[in-house]
Parts: C-alpha cells; structure tokens; sequence
C-alpha cells in the first residue's frame, strides 16, 4: 500500500498547519525531513529539511506505530507554522519521495475503516462531526463516532446467530441431545431484536433532521407580517417587505442555530386566490413546502388557518404591537412576542429530538427494515414447526446480512466511493 500524505488542518494562513503521512514509508519520510523521530505516541521539535538541506520549518513532530494510529498504520505528523508558504514546501519535499504521494479526499478515514480502526457507522459520524454546526448535531455525531451503533448491531448479530445455530441444531442433530423445542428461547431472543430495531427505525426521521436540520414555515394571508418576522427571527433583511401584497413569490429559507437545534426557516408567499400566474406558482411552492415542513407558524387575523392544522402547529395573531390584547399575538416589526415564539419551537422541536435514535441515515433505515422484515418471516416459519425451520434459518441469515451491511462489514462497496469523497483532503 501507498505512503500518503496531506493537509490534514484546514487550507489558509492559520497559527498552526498539520500535515499528516500514513503508511508503510510514513517513518522514512518523516526521518528524511526531520531526523530521528520521538518514540511511539511521543512528540519532539525538529527542524525540517528538503533534500538539499535546506531549512523549511521548526516543528512539532509526532510519532504513532501502527496499529495504534488513527488509520492503523505508521503515521507521523508536522505541526508546522502555518502559513501556506511553509505548508506548500513541506508538501513538496514530501511529494519527492518514492512510493509516496498525496493522499485522495477521505483516504485517512477509508484506511481507518478497512484497518478496522472504524466500522462505516462511525465513518458517517466522523464526516458528520466535521460537518456540525450546533450542539445537537455534535452529540449525535459523537454518539455515531463512539461507536454505539456498531455496538448495538452486534449485540443483534449476537442473538440472531444464537438464534439460527439453536434452529439449525434442531435440524441437523436431530436424534442427539438437543432441545426438543427452541422456538421459546429463539422467539425471545427475535422478539427482543424486532423491538431495538423497531425503535431505533422510528427514530431515523428525527435523526435526519437533527443532521439536516428541522423546516419551520411561515404561513398566512398576504401582508400579515411573515417577512417582517422572519427578519426580526433572521436578525437581517433576508425578504423584502413592502405594503403591496403578494410581494414574497418564492420561499425563502434561513437556517439558524436555535437552542443548538439546526433550524431552517421558510418564509412563504401569502395564501390567498388570485389570476396573477407568477403568484398562483408561488403559492403553490407555499403550500407544498408547508406540507413537507416538520413545524409550521400559522399567522391568522381571524383565528383562522389557510391549510389543515397539524400537532405542535403554532397558530398566532399578527401585528402585536398594533393589538390592544397582544395575548398570542406577535410583531416582527417590534419584536413583541418573538421570545415566547422562539422558546415555543425550541420547546417543539426538543421534545421532538428526544425520540431519534443512534441510527440517523435512510442507509441505516434501510438495512434495519431488511432485517426486520427477514425477522417477521422468520417467525411466521417458525409458528409452523420443524418442518419449516430450515426456511427460518435461512431468513435469519438474511437478516445477519442485513446487519452486516449496517456497519460496512459486507455489500457497500458500492457506498464507499461516494461516503469518502465528502470528506476533505487530509481526511
């Protein structure tokens, strides 16, 4: 395998730059640049040459033995000075070196995988972590990155192998001493895997949104104010407001961090009839992104709602500061209210959180509802007695498989090209 090398800090004049090199050439190349390394999990100052001896910087050098490195290989690192001067002449000199090149975007995180360091569950945890921006999404990523999720699915794999060596003992073993009846114990242990998977399946939807972020839609008549608040929400003038009705024709979205939830506010055009063919598509945008938004604040003059009223919808009273009674009402103009809408969604959307589970992609939806719909057939073998346990046993290995799959451990080959080049070069 190729020696890599790359920036492993982000591009740009920073106080400190991190160069990384992982593989078999990594200690080689570092002793031709800095001299004799630190010990194992050490670091040491060197200065750093090319070829030709001349200086290049004064870093902190790093050494980690495989496999007790980040990708399981040898590895050593340069924290350099950061300035794009320093960092281009060290990756120069580095380029130089036989059998050593630059390394492809995600590399060091496809080498952590396949060296078993990570399974692909807390690779698409780590490219979350890197890709968080509030507080909820850094705690579900490092629950990803922790690993929890490989954990549960081989506590799974545990009881359905328990489960299908019970099954096929019975077939092959007949006349030996082996339970009569092992559908008790194996529909247990099943019983007891549909119910995990069950939850943490509910859970992916919510999961997603914390990843993706939450939709919250303005909603209302025409000039009631939708701008004017998601201005005042925005702090900044990201829709124009005027008297004229009818002047917001597409949706316009602001994502923000609320209450360390990631949150996308949609401002929409105002719901009313009308024969203006520009405003009719608008609106019909309007409706549909309020149909797909997982939250919705409903402005009415009148009590009233322009679309079917869903649980947790937000029904309010515009233009408080024009209201002799300002009780649910709000005013992006004067921020009367704003507090208590905000708190009011915070609320929502936390008490929603609380249901997402340790999966957060459709990916992993899709190999937990294999698995279950493997399980489910299983048992209905399994209801029919020992003649049909050889079915069971096969539909247990389907659901193994399944979970296999869950963790990158089989069929994802197809997968890997595309998780790794998200990631950025050095990682």
């Amino acid at each position: 395998m190729d020696t890599i090398f790359a920036l492993a800090s982000a591009q740009g004049k920073a106080g400190v730059a991190v160069v990384r090199v992982s593989g078999p050439g990594a200690h080689a190349a570092g002793h031709a640049l800095a001299g004799r390394l630190p010990a194992p999990g050490r670091h040491g100052l060197r200065k750093l040459r090319d070829l030709q001896g001349a200086l290049l910087d004064e870093a902190l050098v790093l050494r980690f033995d495989g496999p007790a490195s980040f990708t399981g290989e040898d590895v050593v690192e340069f924290h350099l000075h950061g300035s794009t001067a320093v960092v281009s002449a060290v990756l120069g000199a580095l380029g130089t070196r036989d059998g050593v090149r630059m390394a492809e975007p995600g590399e060091f995180t496809r080498r952590a995988m396949e060296n078993g360091r990570l399974d692909l569950a807390q690779v698409e945890g780590l490219a979350d972590l890197i890709d968080a921006e509030t507080e909820a999404q850094r705690r579900q990523a490092q629950r990803l990155l922790s690993g929890a999720l490989g954990v549960l699915a081989e506590r799974w794999r545990a009881d359905l192998i328990r489960s299908a060596a019970l099954i096929e003992a019975t077939i092959d073993f007949a006349d030996e001493d082996v339970p009569e009846d092992v559908t008790p114990e194996v529909n247990a242990l099943l019983d007891g895997v549909r119910a995990d998977l069950e939850r943490q399946s509910s859970g992916v939807r919510i999961a997603e949104r914390i990843r993706s972020g939450f939709e919250v839609a303005i909603i209302g008549a025409p000039n009631v104010g939708k701008s004017t608040l998601l201005n005042h929400l925005a702090g900044r003038d990201a829709a124009i407001t005027s008297e004229i009705a009818g002047t917001t024709r597409d949706v316009i979205e602001v994502r923000m961090d609320l209450d360390g939830l990631p949150v996308t506010l949609l401002d929409t055009a105002g719901l009313r009839d009308t024969d203006d063919v520009v405003e009719t598509i608008g609106i019909d945008r309007a409706r549909q992104r309020a149909d797909q938004a997982d939250l919705r604040v409903v402005l009415s003059e009148d009590g009233t709602s322009p679309i079917p009223l869903r649980p947790g919808d937000i029904v309010l009273r515009p233009k408080a500061d024009q209201q002799e009674d300002c009780e649910g009402a709000v005013s992006g103009r004067t921020g009367q209210g704003v507090p208590q809408l905000i708190a009011h969604i915070s609320a929502e959307l936390r008490e929603r959180s609380q249901s997402a589970g340790l999966a957060t992609r459709q990916r992993h939806k899709d190999a937990m509802q294999r698995a279950l719909v493997a399980l489910i057939e299983a048992q209905e073998q399994l209801s029919h007695g020992p003649d049909r346990y050889d079915i069971a046993a096969e539909e247990l290995r389907t659901a193994i498989r399944a979970l296999e799959s869950l963790v990158g451990r089989i069929d994802v080959e197809n997968l890997l090209d595309e998780i790794f080049a998200s990631f950025c070069l050095g990682k």
